[in-house]
């Protein structure tokens, strides 16, 4: 705690007043993210240091495992953040991004070893699909849990399960329908710093300078 209380002291003193104008702009006018940052709650994982962006910049949830359940009648936290990041502050993106060594997904990798957690199985739950895709892919047996082996294969497969949970939503069906959101998948190395991507209708992943070779090269003109 005393690390936090020292980080807090220095905001006050050496970083707030730096940024004092972008902070007043922020509590005057509000929020406007083009991002909904979707990602997991593991400490290592920092948006805005990743994407180099400031304050304002992201819209930003986390949970264990970067999860989105289905879209259903029942209000939960992440569908109610989804539909007020989609349909008030108007984003044009939405980045689900998982990691390496994701401690979620190497739990949802023998989710029957977790019974003495009921709540963090019932949410691993929103895996499932991912892992019987890895599954199936390896020609794993049902009874047997998921070898570790293939984690970073289940983590890329889990964020691609996730984009298409995320489609279910209303409102997101809506504006990508119209053209007007782009969903992004990510898995961040936390090793390497690098990151592979994928757009909504991909079915594997790309290297970041590749997929997005065309951003890359505007910004240097």
């Amino acid at each position: 705690m005393e690390k936090i209380i020292k980080g807090v002291l220095d905001f006050k003193l050496n970083v707030y007043p730096k940024r004092k104008d972008l902070f007043g702009e922020l509590a005057d006018q509000g929020q406007s993210p083009e991002i909904l940052f979707i990602t997991c709650s593991d400490s290592r994982i920092d948006p805005n240091l990743v994407t180099g962006s400031h304050p304002g910049d992201l819209f930003i949830c986390r949970n264990a495992g970067n999860i989105i359940p289905p879209h259903n009648n029942e209000t939960g936290g992440m569908t109610a953040s989804i539909e007020y990041a989609v349909a008030v502050l108007g984003v044009r993106h939405i980045i689900i991004c998982g990691h390496t060594d994701c401690g979620a997904i190497k739990g949802a990798l023998d989710i029957e070893a977790l019974n003495g957690l009921p709540h963090v199985k019932e949410w691993l739950g929103h895996c499932r699909s991912a892992m019987e895709i890895v599954r199936e892919r390896n020609e794993i047996p049902w009874n047997q849990g998921v070898d570790s082996c293939h984690l970073n294969e289940a983590i890329e497969e889990n964020v691609l399960q996730q984009v298409q949970h995320l489609r279910t939503h209303p409102v997101v069906a809506a504006k990508l329908a119209t053209g007007k959101i782009e969903i992004h998948g990510w898995v961040y190395d936390i090793k390497s710093g690098s990151i592979r991507c994928c757009r909504h209708n991909d079915n594997e992943f790309s290297d970041f300078h590749e997929l997005y070779a065309e951003l890359i090269s505007s910004l240097s003109e």
